[in-house]
């Protein structure tokens, strides 16, 4: 899928840089406005102010030097006072793509309230099974009764599925339909087609507002501060680890290994073990490590379990890939996302420990937990309720107001409107060389497992603390 989206840049003085999200208004520039209907609210009636100043926005980076340029901002999400939708003429649909995330059928549930009590909105359709289902699948209409218990579910009740993006049928039955607001909640590649597919309502000219909600458990999307579903994941993740530290603990040299979520971001085994405080090795895609020889892996599990009699490792399953791949033939098959089917790591690397101390003559008792598939199923926690409910609202404000073709998410602490492109040119990744990482170091007593040209390496690719100030695009924050 290819996304010619075009940057929407706006300069200010001193060195600020606006990077806005597309209006209808941009190729509908006789759209009519109407008075937000929240003023008639009674539920917002006792706010001091709250429509959103439309010259207010969000800084990406909020660590400066005195000298330094104001720097790259995003557009405050938000009610504005004048929307560019009646709530009669609407006709909003929802769409769930990709894999399962806690809190899901929560964002669903607060677009269908959002629309339907601030904005007397009343046709939403729910699309089912993913992208195929604009042009495969009956849809099901939404109304706060439909939802309104959903949120105590895991899952997704629109259902979901990977790939099945074409967008000639997608944009087709939109228009068939006659749907005007489109909500998309999925991950990069999800968003990527979202992009594709406002540029697609762009060309015909179509009175449509395309708005993503990101949706990843790696908590791998760039620029927004987190990704729902993450603090679930990661509270979830300490029932595995609690599992594995009394197994280990229970038993003569016992280790427990635990596999959590992260193909190329670390984030859910990094927070995990901080937070756990009994995981003794954690191992994630963004730091290499080695078995064999002096400071690798073998030598400290032998050191840890004679010193403390069991351990606990908690490994993400896209770290060591490099390692599987010299061991085993390498595979480059794909799912129907795009993404590399990775290889099982945690089972892999369990044989390796067996084996090599059975050569060894050292009794070891290993087990393995993958909870994978239990702490995608299972409902949001409280915070991340609250999160996906400023989620979804925010992105009702901006679809009522005209904005489109963007995606929605927090950026330090501030919702804001971001283009797709700042979102799907890269991935949030673990900054090796970062403070969080060095936290978790002190925390497990664990080899770094790099060399020095590793270190030097690492540093050379790490932004600088100001490096996003000059404006010229959307770069990966960093950890602090």
């Amino acid at each position: 899928m290819g996304n010619d989206t075009q940057m929407k840049l706006v300069s200010g003085t001193a060195g600020y840089v606006l990077e806005d999200v597309p209006h209808l208004t941009d190729y509908l520039p006789d759209l009519p406005s109407y008075p937000n209907p929240l003023q008639d609210n009674p539920a917002y009636s006792v706010v001091k102010q709250y429509f959103v100043n439309v010259d207010d926005t969000v800084t990406q980076k909020i660590v400066v030097h005195k000298d330094s340029p104001r720097g790259l901002h995003f557009r405050r999400a938000g009610p504005r006072q004048r929307v560019h939708f009646e709530s009669d003429e609407v006709h909003a649909c929802i769409v769930t793509c990709g894999g399962l995330c806690p809190g899901l059928n929560t964002v669903i549930r607060e677009i269908v309230c959002g629309l339907y009590h601030m904005y007397g909105v009343r046709k939403i359709l729910g699309i089912d099974g993913g992208y195929r289902g604009f042009y495969a699948k009956n849809t099901v209409t939404l109304t706060p009764k439909v939802v309104n218990d959903i949120h105590k579910r895991g899952g997704t009740i629109l259902g979901t599925s990977r790939g099945g993006h074409d967008t000639s049928k997608i944009v087709d039955s939109i228009q068939d339909r006659g749907i005007n607001q489109v909500y998309i909640i999925g991950g990069d590649g999800t968003q990527r087609g979202a992009a594709v597919i406002f540029e697609e309502i762009r060309r015909r000219g179509l009175k449509v507002a395309v708005a993503g909600i990101p949706k990843t458990i790696d908590n791998d999307i760039p620029v927004i501060d987190k990704s729902f579903g993450f603090d679930t994941a990661v509270e979830e993740a300490q029932r595995a680890i609690n599992a594995a530290h009394v197994e280990a603990e229970s038993i003569e040299n016992g280790i427990g290994l635990v596999k959590l979520m992260g193909r190329y971001s670390g984030f859910i085994a990094m927070y995990a073990t901080l937070a756990s405080r009994d995981v003794d090795c954690c191992l994630i895609p963004e730091s290499p490590f080695y078995l064999e020889g002096s400071g690798g892996l073998y030598e400290f599990i032998e050191k840890q379990l004679k010193e403390n009699g069991h351990m606990v490792i908690v490994i993400a399953e896209g770290a060591g890939q490099d390692l599987l791949s010299e061991c085993l033939q390498s595979m480059d098959q794909q799912d129907a996302s795009g993404n590399k089917l990775l290889q099982d790591v945690g089972l892999w690397i369990s044989h390796r420990i067996k084996e090599h101390f059975a050569k060894k003559k050292m009794l070891t008792n290993l087990k393995y937990i993958d909870p994978t598939y239990m702490i995608r199923a299972i409902p949001s926690i409280a915070s991340d309720n609250v999160y996906c409910t400023l989620l979804a609202h925010s992105a009702v404000h901006g679809a009522m107001a005209g904005y489109t073709g963007f995606t929605v998410g927090p950026v330090n602490g501030r919702h804001a409107y971001i283009p797709f492109n700042c979102i799907i040119e890269q991935q949030n990744k673990v900054v090796i060389t970062d403070r969080m990482w060095a936290r978790l170091l002190s925390s497990t007593n664990q080899p770094s497992f790099l060399n020095a040209r590793d270190i030097a390496e690492a540093k050379k690719e790490k932004q600088p603390a100001t490096g996003l100030l000059d404006g010229e695009n959307c770069k990966d924050k960093v950890n602090d």
